[in-house]
């Protein structure tokens, strides 16, 4: 018989489907033991898209003792194969989902019957352990929380033992955040809410002699709801930051050698831009070794399989629209506050001094050591070494760079600051990378900003402009973009490569010194200062092998802007060729 081409999972998080359909697996058996050795009841908090529901299908099919009914044909060639622990098939599992809970229209009552749902489907898996009677007894009552407890008890009463698995059980909670504000969110997560009422019996259940709930393993994105809901997460262990798992998801380059090959492709000829694009998550300060987004990684072995060349978009647009939903976190009730101005400042340096903090809750995003931890548990920045003593964190590629350039732009947009017409600044970003029109790009900017004065405010300040002008020169991706921050300091303020990989044709790139004066210290004197200053530091920098290194065989072209609070007074391109004296 011929064997199955193997497919590539992109997208696939059952793990049923994933074997019994000659899907390619990433083996993480190996961390079972580990898992099991690490506490009862566990908390795991990974940015979105990095296997959280692909692990916890896993180890549903290897702890449920219907499941496991099937372990030679889905656990074939696997680690935990050939290293089976005692625990294997020994409980009865049921998993939440909390995605799929909506929001938007009866949130209790979608909560309710997804809670309800997964209890009658696990009572039937297994009917051969739970008496008929009292498995009907269950299901009589009148909802989900006392079904919960009627079960707990069934269990205990029967010596049977239960693994519970929440995956993604903050996505609704987060969800009501954004969507309704800090009032409703509240409401769900404090006082009386049936959220804080689900957890607390879950707590119960957990900490209660000779109770039914044997194992608990929770997953999410961030830490805010469960310190909202459960003081803490006081139930048990938040494995998050343990050097341990630092790959329990996602894929290591090892793991990603092996995948490419799986399907006849070379990694090491697609490292460097993966890496750029895709890679440097560390989940531990001590960063023991560097791991790519998985999803992100599968979405382009997809496109090398299946069209014979890299994606056209290197950002995958289900990640795009996964991630816009996180941009809405660092915005509670759609205002831009004291977290905003941090996170442009971020953005303008790549970087942050921070410890990260286990847990925290809402009412507490503004202190800024809980906003940058939140950032960092959303992927958004990651582990990048220490600096005097305290952890430094970076973005850690370019795909959460850009996203974080459409932070900033819609953060503008959505708060009525600043909505330029978006289609003619593309337009011109396009000109300026292929033709070398570059002040139409600029002078359109400037216009729309003296149209709209409520950006002005935004404004001052020459980090702050340039913060401003890399969010729009990263409106699509032509140029790879260089600042002063990530090249260390004694570089040009702003240095836009071509794209080679993407856009092969592209002739022109740019240096770009930027020049700020307080409008009361504007005068003829001190712009010829100023401009004088910045010609001389484009023609030194022009000759940096880090510009030469990237420029191929594109044109470079040396502009000064110069700046008088937020308008743009003069802008021109310097002769780089010309004698410095």
């Amino acid at each position: 018989m011929t064997a199955l081409p193997l497919r590539i999972p992109y997208g696939v998080a059952d793990f049923i489907k994933l074997r019994q359909g000659h899907e390619y697996y990433v083996d993480k058996t190996g961390y079972l033991p580990l898992l099991e050795s690490s506490g009862r009841f566990l908390f795991l908090i990974r940015p979105r898209r990095f296997g959280k529901s692909l692990l916890q299908s896993m180890m549903e099919c290897y702890y449920d003792g219907e499941w496991v009914k099937q372990f030679d044909e889905l656990f074939a060639d696997t680690w935990i194969a050939d290293h089976p622990t005692p625990e294997k098939g020994q409980y009865l599992t049921l998993r939440f989902d909390f995605s799929m809970v909506n929001t938007l229209h009866g949130l209790e009552a979608s909560f309710d019957a997804h809670v309800r749902l997964r209890i009658e489907d696990m009572l039937k898996r297994h009917a051969e352990r739970i008496p008929a009677a009292e498995a009907a007894a269950i299901l009589a009552e009148s909802n989900s929380y006392q079904q919960l407890q009627r079960l707990s008890i069934v269990l205990a009463q029967h010596e049977l033992q239960l693994y519970l698995f929440i995956d993604e059980y903050d996505n609704f909670a987060n969800n009501l955040l954004v969507n309704q504000g800090e009032a409703a969110y509240r409401e769900l997560t404090h006082g009386g809410g049936f959220f804080k009422s689900f957890f607390a019996l879950l707590k119960g259940t957990a900490g209660g002699t000779h109770g039914g709930l044997a194992r608990l393993f929770i997953t999410g994105v961030s830490p805010l709801t469960l310190d909202d809901v459960t003081s803490g997460f006081n139930i048990g262990k938040n494995i998050s930051l343990d050097a341990r798992f630092n790959g329990l998801l996602g894929f290591n380059h090892a793991e990603m050698d092996g995948l490419f090959q799986a399907f006849g492709q070379d990694f090491a000829a697609h490292r460097d831009i993966i890496d750029d694009w895709y890679n440097h998550y560390h989940f531990h300060k001590a960063r023991q070794e560097s791991i790519i987004n998985s999803d992100m990684a599968l979405y382009y072995l997809q496109s090398l399989v299946e069209a014979g060349a890299p994606p056209d978009e290197l950002i995958d647009h289900n990640v795009r629209i996964d991630y816009g939903k996180l941009r809405h976190l660092v915005q509670i009730d759609r205002q831009l506050n004291g977290n905003f101005s941090r996170l442009r400042e971020i953005i303008e340096t790549g970087e942050q001094v921070s410890p990260v903090h286990v847990s925290f809750p809402v009412e507490g995003l503004l202190r800024l050591e809980n906003f940058i931890s939140l950032l960092y548990y959303l992927g958004l920045l990651t582990f990048a070494g220490e600096r005097e003593g305290r952890p430094l964190l970076k973005i850690p590629n370019r795909t959460v760079q850009q996203l974080m350039y459409s932070y900033l732009r819609e953060a503008y947009r959505d708060a009525d600051v600043f909505k330029p017409n978006t289609w003619d600044l593309a337009d011109k970003l396009n000109h300026m990378a292929y033709r070398g029109e570059w002040a139409p790009f600029f002078d359109s900017l400037s216009v729309q900003i003296g149209e709209q004065a409520s950006i002005r405010d935004y404004l001052q300040g020459e980090k702050m402009i340039q913060g401003f002008l890399l969010a729009w020169l990263n409106l699509s991706p032509y140029f790879t973009v260089w600042s002063e921050q990530e090249q260390g300091g004694g570089f040009v303020d702003l240095y836009l490569a071509p794209f080679y990989f993407r856009y092969p044709d592209m002739r022109h790139a740019y240096l770009i010194e930027l020049k700020y004066m307080n409008r009361s210290e504007d005068s003829p004197a001190r712009r010829r200062k100023l401009l004088t200053e910045a010609r001389s530091q484009l023609r030194r920098y022009a000759g940096d092998a880090r510009v030469r290194e990237a420029l191929g065989a594109a044109h470079l072209h040396a502009l000064v802007l110069l700046y008088s609070g937020w308008e743009l007074v003069k802008r021109e391109e310097v002769d780089i060729h010309k004698p410095l004296f």
